[in-house]
């Protein structure tokens, strides 16, 4: 019997060929026509799915915000208790860094080159939006009196690690950060009857 494949569709393809391209590459530097010839579609069938360039390059952040948000959620069932699921947040984006296609982050460099107003830089600032949220939701479940400060504090750290592991070429930028990251945390006020997230309670 012949062996059968999967056939991807002629988006799946589009996304495929933008992914690889424009994070290698950069969103301005790669061309419609590359994507298409990269793809192996129909210039028409591109048009037809996204409309524009723009357009692909926000579903292409959009494909790039999912994978991120499941490799962090997948990491993050591995910890027990909200403190360890906030650094751990560190240890699902040191995973990247080790990759050796890591080419730093998708949403920085797309919207630095985004017109101000458009979409792509809409998906940017959800994405960091997400990862803000993220950290303070977890700050809160971790029992912080303040978990909008200290998610700004470590969202900065996290952007950090982010830039020395491209920059720097150092893979254990995510660890540095996550070590300073429970200092940051260790040193928040807790809420009253939470002193710690996993200590007793305090009297």
């Amino acid at each position: 019997m012949p062996r059968t494949t999967t056939k991807l569709s002629a988006r799946e393809r589009i996304l495929a060929a933008a992914n690889e391209l424009f994070y290698r590459e950069g969103v301005q530097t790669v061309g419609i026509d590359r994507i298409i010839e990269h793809a192996g579609v129909a210039k028409a069938s591109l048009y037809n799915t996204f409309g524009s360039k723009e357009e692909l390059v926000r579903a292409y952040l959009e494909c790039r915000r999912a994978g991120v948000n499941e490799r962090t959620t997948r990491a993050l069932t591995r910890f027990r208790t909200p403190r360890e699921r906030l650094l751990g947040i560190f240890d699902a984006q040191g995973e990247q860094f080790t990759d050796p296609a890591f080419n730093g982050c998708a949403f920085v460099r797309a919207g630095a080159e985004a017109p101000p107003g458009s979409s792509v830089e809409r998906a940017a600032d959800d994405y960091r939006t997400w990862v803000r949220t993220l950290f303070t939701d977890l700050a809160r479940e971790a029992g912080v009196a303040d978990p909008e400060s200290l998610a700004r504090q470590l969202h900065l750290l996290y952007d950090g690690a982010g830039l020395s592991a491209r920059m720097d070429r150092d893979p254990s930028a995510a660890t540095t950060a996550r070590a300073a990251a429970a200092t940051l945390l260790d040193a928040a006020p807790m809420i009253p009857t939470q002193r710690h997230p996993d200590g007793p309670s305090a009297q």
